[in-house]
């Protein structure tokens, strides 16, 4: 590795533009009491003619001379090697510097950079560790030093090729991530279908018992003729109040068998394959590190525990983790292309655009995708990765649609068509619709978020799997009475949002007329409140679940009973001047669009998505008539509920699981304490800082031991205490395990230092200025807190060092934040117990241990 090289360029080569500092090398000059010292000084690589052509701007590119021909080839025809031109073209000494250092650079560095960059300082870095922030503006700049090396050593065709294999790399990404995508989405929903369907019975003709209820009865216009469907009551030859209870049992039986084996299979083989997932990958994309978490495992049991889990009639849906089986085929096809993978940076691009790719397949919405993936998930989204997501939605819903997995030419079951529009009267139960969904959200949140605290705090059930098939028993104890809570979820959204018209079999009677239809309207809104309870106590299970389909069914089932009430009432007083502007023998009122409206609203209010429910809601109809009406109950939901609970479920779950996120999209100034950092940051008295001088490699792998930080500060002296740098643990970790390798092999009573030491034998010590990143961000030691958290918000920052006339004054990590502001002293035990009071990088007692020492 590098830091075991013999030669003393080698050695500091990597910190050269830093070390230039004033700081350091008056530090240096201290030490010189006579002329035969400073001789020796000029032995130090980061010393004398470097600093003419090391410079913090990017260099100019040296003029290449064209040849006028009138056969001039294009550049990237041309040799690698000068063509002989009647201009002299001498090589001038700053560019046989830039050569060398080219040739100089380091082959082991982790991060693909040459020495040029490095010495600009932010240091040598090693792979994150798990649970750990990234540092956003270190991995943009190693990008952009890469793409810089590459373009200056492309010369030639050759070279041109070598920049567009480097260039597509990303494309071939997301299209096999939308093709993915795509197969797995149609996959899981014919599995899903299948497996629904035998809770009810099996196909029992010529032996198709592979095929679902749809596929067995293809082409029989009502399914209670279908005579190859075979219930379990006709299979275990009862009738009457027999066979209905038989029916009744074998229900049971399938719901808790499915629920249990998904169950088992997220405990014992991906635990990260539970709840949606969005809440993860949204912490993910805003630059926190989670190993396996997108892994092969949890992409398998995901899709196989989605089958089972939708399958078993739990108030869940599949369209939240479709997103995390996305982000798992994309980080898995990132691993074939070094470049991309060992960039976080741009590895989060890439799954923003997979996001997209799963809301594509989930509602067959590419736009509606790439805005869910713009507005409620990416944490850095520009121009470029709005394209990338554009094309990797695009691939996945054209996938769906060749898989096409109903045969029915949909991309998703409860795609609809309206026939009629809508009139003025109606905004007012539209605006009903939307204070109700918002009603919805707002209490969703509060009574799941209890359910969750109330189950981490109480362990009444013996484990989650046990607790799974208590409410999966529960769930279908209650369902199997109710026929709208009977059916699968995709199937009750998809006939509470058709219009009766093309309804061909009504089996849930939504169609009926007269006193029927008040017995509807009660069982409507009967089903809408025991599903909003099931719904509660069910997300939050160890088991794949999401929350979008099912806060929609609940949408559907009290906007379709608001719709068949005001259509009861408009048929009754159609003479009303109110309704004047009905035509005659004509519908007025259209139940099915309040449906729609009503699940765009409760949708509205559990995720607080405003612009994306919007478009996926009229993909799914193709009506542009009704953006209108769901973008107004879309902001009145949201409205109410921003009043009863300001988080949506995902940041609710992101706040409960302590996960350090920081939106850089909230506005909200009344929420940060107008305080002086001072009074949050870590003091100095607090820290464990590193001495530039006077450790040993034993010094330091015992300060490692004793504390869990994971980063220290580096000071000159304990005097002065000017900030010098910051080293990670990791880094430091790293430096000190390889030195004791061959070839060579250093003694633990090693010296070590972070400063040009112009005595020291650089065969003999070891120089760690090579991984400390002696430009930190650093703010005045009385800069306020708003600022503060404003640098974390925009700059993705994984800590802040305060200084005093360079002295150091305290330092302040995204975990100490993030605790801050939500005003949490608790909850993330475990994790501060084995990562350190920050999780990402303080030196100190952290704001978790100062607050308990303060009794705050």
């Amino acid at each position: 590795m590098s830091g075991s090289s013999n030669s003393p360029w080698d050695e500091a080569g990597s910190s050269s533009s830093a070390a230039v500092s004033t700081s350091r090398q008056a530090y240096a000059e201290e030490q010189i009491n006579s002329d035969d010292d400073a001789d020796s000084l000029s032995a130090d690589p980061l010393d004398g003619e470097l600093g003419n052509n090391l410079s913090f701007k990017r260099k100019q590119k040296p003029v290449v001379p064209s040849i006028t021909t009138p056969f001039s080839l294009p550049r990237f025809l041309s040799s690698a090697t000068p063509l002989s031109t009647g201009t002299s073209r001498t090589s001038t000494p700053q560019r046989s510097h830039r050569r060398t250092l080219s040739r100089n650079a380091d082959p082991d560095s982790k991060d693909g950079s040459n020495v040029d960059w490095v010495a600009e300082g932010p240091g040598r870095r090693v792979a994150y560790d798990d649970l750990t922030a990234i540092d956003w503006i270190f991995e943009y700049a190693k990008e952009r030093s890469r793409l810089r090396l590459l373009k200056s050593t492309s010369l030639g065709i050759i070279g041109q090729i070598r920049q567009l294999i480097d260039a597509s790399a990303i494309w071939i990404v997301l299209i096999a991530t939308g093709v993915a995508a795509g197969v797995l989405a149609g996959g899981i929903d014919v599995i899903s279908d299948w497996l629904g369907d035998m809770k009810g019975g099996i196909c029992g003709g010529g032996g198709r018992w592979y095929l679902s209820k749809s596929f067995c009865c293809w082409g029989v216009d009502e399914l209670a003729q279908c005579k190859d469907w075979r219930p379990w009551a006709s299979v275990f030859g009862a009738r009457g109040g027999g066979g209905w209870m038989v029916e009744y049992i074998g229900f049971l039986v399938f719901s808790i068998l499915f629920a249990a084996t998904a169950s088992l299979l997220v405990r014992d083989y991906a635990i990260y394959a539970k709840h949606s997932g969005i809440p993860e990958i949204k912490t993910v994309l805003g630059g926190f590190v989670m190993r396996k978490f997108m892994g092969t495992w949890t992409l398998v049991i995901k899709s196989l525990g989605l089958c089972l889990a939708v399958a078993s009639g739990l108030w869940l849906g599949k369209e939240g983790p479709l997103v995390h089986v996305a982000c798992c085929c994309a980080n898995l096809f990132v691993k074939a292309f070094p470049t991309l993978n060992t960039n976080e940076a741009r590895k989060r691009e890439i799954l923003s655009a997979a996001a997209a790719a799963g809301i594509s397949v989930a509602f067959g919405s590419p736009v509606g995708g790439v805005l869910f993936s713009l507005e409620q998930l990416s944490f850095y989204f520009p121009d470029k990765t709005m394209w990338q997501s554009f094309v990797c939605a695009m691939i996945a819903a054209v996938t769906l649609q060749a898989f096409n997995p109903f045969r029915t030419g949909k991309l998703v079951l409860y795609q609809v068509t309206y026939h009629s529009g809508w009139h003025g009267f109606e905004m007012v139960p539209f605006a009903i619709l939307g204070i109700l969904g918002g009603l919805y959200g707002g209490l969703f949140i509060k009574l799941n978020m209890k359910v969750a605290e109330w189950r981490k705090t109480r362990s009444i059930f013996k484990g989650p799997v046990f607790e799974v098939i208590i409410v999966a028993l529960i769930t279908a104890l209650v369902n199997y009475p109710v026929k709208f809570m009977r059916a699968q979820a995709s199937e009750l959204v998809y006939t509470l949002f058709a219009e009766c018209v093309d309804i061909m079999d009504d089996q849930l009677g939504l169609c009926k007329s007269g006193k029927a239809n008040t017995g509807v309207v009660a069982l409507l809104i009967l089903a809408a409140i025991l599903g909003f309870l099931l719904a509660s106590i069910t997300f939050g299970l160890q088991i794949p679940a999401g929350i979008i389909l099912p806060s929609m069914a609940i949408g559907a089932l009290y906007g379709r009973a608001i719709g068949l009430i005001v259509e009861v009432w408009q048929t009754n007083h159609s003479s009303w001047f109110v309704f004047a502007t009905c035509e005659p023998d004509i519908p007025c009122v259209t139940p099915g669009t309040y449906a729609i409206i009503g699940a765009a609203s409760a949708l509205g209010g559990a995720t607080r998505m405003t612009v994306s429910i919007v478009v996926i809601m009229f993909e799914l109809t193709g009506a542009l008539t009704y953006v209108l009406p769901i973008m107004i109950a879309v902001m009145l939901s949201k409205w109410v509920g921003d009043a009863i609970e300001p988080k949506g479920i995902y940041e609710a779950w992101i706040h409960f699981n302590g996960y350090p996120f920081l939106d850089n999209r909230d506005e909200d100034a009344v929420g940060v304490p107008d305080v002086p950092a001072s009074q949050v940051y870590t003091r100095i008295e607090d820290l464990v800082v590193i001495t530039a001088t006077g450790h040993t490699i034993n010094s330091l792998n015992l300060l490692l031991k004793e504390h869990p930080y994971r980063g220290f500060p580096i000071i000159n002296n304990t005097l002065d205490a000017i900030l010098l740098g910051y080293i990670s643990r990791t880094e430091l970790t790293f430096a000190l395990s390889s030195t004791s390798l061959p070839p060579r092999s250093l003694p633990p009573e090693t010296e070590t230092f972070f400063i040009h030491d112009a005595l020291a034998d650089p065969h003999t010590t070891l120089d760690l200025r090579p991984w400390m990143d002696a430009t930190p961000i650093t703010l005045n030691a009385k800069s306020s807190f708003m600022l503060t958290v404003s640098m974390f918000q925009k700059l993705g920052l994984r800590y802040v060092v305060f200084t005093e006339r360079g002295g150091l004054k305290g330092l302040i990590t995204k975990k100490d934040v993030w605790l801050c502001l939500n005003g949490e002293g608790s909850g993330l035990g475990e994790r501060e117990d084995l990562r350190g009071a920050d999780g990402d990088g303080d030196a100190g007692e952290g704001l978790l241990e100062r607050r308990s020492l303060d009794g705050g």
